[in-house]
């Protein structure tokens, strides 16, 4: 077994940028307001001197964007095909060389889908190819635990509460945040902690995943992909991204913000530590008989 000091990871910039500029605004009064938005940057893939897709993105953690989406796209089966991922903004393009090739390439790109990710995502070959294959371990998760974490998300979101309009996500682990991102889209952000995942031979299957975007069916494909069987988001969901979860063993929680949220599947693997009493509901006060007038 490869030691930290040892695993291989291919040659790599570090070609990250500020996720906000600077813009001067007006208000609704009149008045000049100086403030930040996001910044949304186009940067184009290169596999072995083919140009494969555009991606939008903040540009703050390029090179484990791309390395995340060849992950989950599975044109990458190895780290170790990968000789280097390179970024240079000057041409808004990433170039990534292997060492041999990617043997099929050309029938994976035949066949492509777009996404309900914001800014329309891209998956390339079956969209359900490898699903038959996933079967997730449940985890088992308390009440309390969401509550803490739930709590503790509350802190990042940095980019947003600055510029706004981008997403987050974060993998969890018991009560601790190991990664958090944010991008213009959600599909990115999972992308660049799939990608922080790979490089660190982090594993997934005692690990909990956050997004503030809805669970779709791309969603919900990527984090069974990591090996992760929790996915939680404050948004809500769609009719296959529960059809998906359902099939591969992912417990889904949606609308969950402060002490609230709703388990969509897997709720046996949930332990409720703070029930409250049931009471029977009160009767309505009772209306006067109408007369009957003789």
């Amino acid at each position: 077994m490869q030691n930290a000091e040892s695993r291989y990871l291919p040659q790599m910039t570090d070609a990250g940028l500020d996720a906000a500029v600077a813009v001067a605004a007006v208000d609704e009064h009149g008045a000049h307001s100086d403030g930040h938005i996001a910044a949304e940057r186009a940067l184009t893939l290169y596999l072995d001197k083919r140009e494969i897709v555009t991606l939008m993105t903040l540009g703050t953690q390029p090179e484990l964007l791309v390395l995340g989406w060849l992950r989950n796209q599975r044109l990458i089966r190895s780290i170790e095909q990968l000789e280097a991922i390179q970024v240079d903004w000057e041409t808004g393009s990433v170039a990534v060389t292997t060492h041999d090739g990617i043997a099929g390439l050309d029938e994976r790109l035949a066949k492509k889908t777009v996404t309900t990710g914001c800014g329309q995502g891209t998956v390339f070959g079956g969209l359900m190819d490898e699903l038959e294959q996933i079967r997730l371990t449940p985890m088992p998760l308390s009440q309390k635990r969401i509550y803490q974490l739930l709590e503790q998300l509350n802190h990042h979101n940095e980019v947003y509460r600055r510029a706004g309009a981008v997403h987050g996500c974060a993998l969890c682990q018991d009560r601790q945040i190991i990664r958090f991102v944010e991008d213009v889209g959600r599909h990115n952000a999972v992308d660049a902690i799939a990608g922080h995942m790979w490089a660190e031979r982090i594993a997934g299957r005692d690990k909990l995943f956050y997004t503030t975007g809805r669970l779709t069916s791309e969603m919900v494909i990527k984090v069974a992909q990591m090996g992760i069987s929790v996915l939680l988001s404050r948004s809500g969901i769609t009719q296959m991204g529960l059809e998906i979860a359902r099939k591969v063993g992912v417990t889904l929680i949606a609308r969950a913000k402060g002490r609230h949220f709703l388990v969509y599947n897997g709720a046996e693997n949930l332990t409720f530590d703070d029930i409250p009493e049931r009471r029977p509901r009160a009767l309505p006060p009772s209306l006067p008989q109408a007369s009957s007038g003789n």
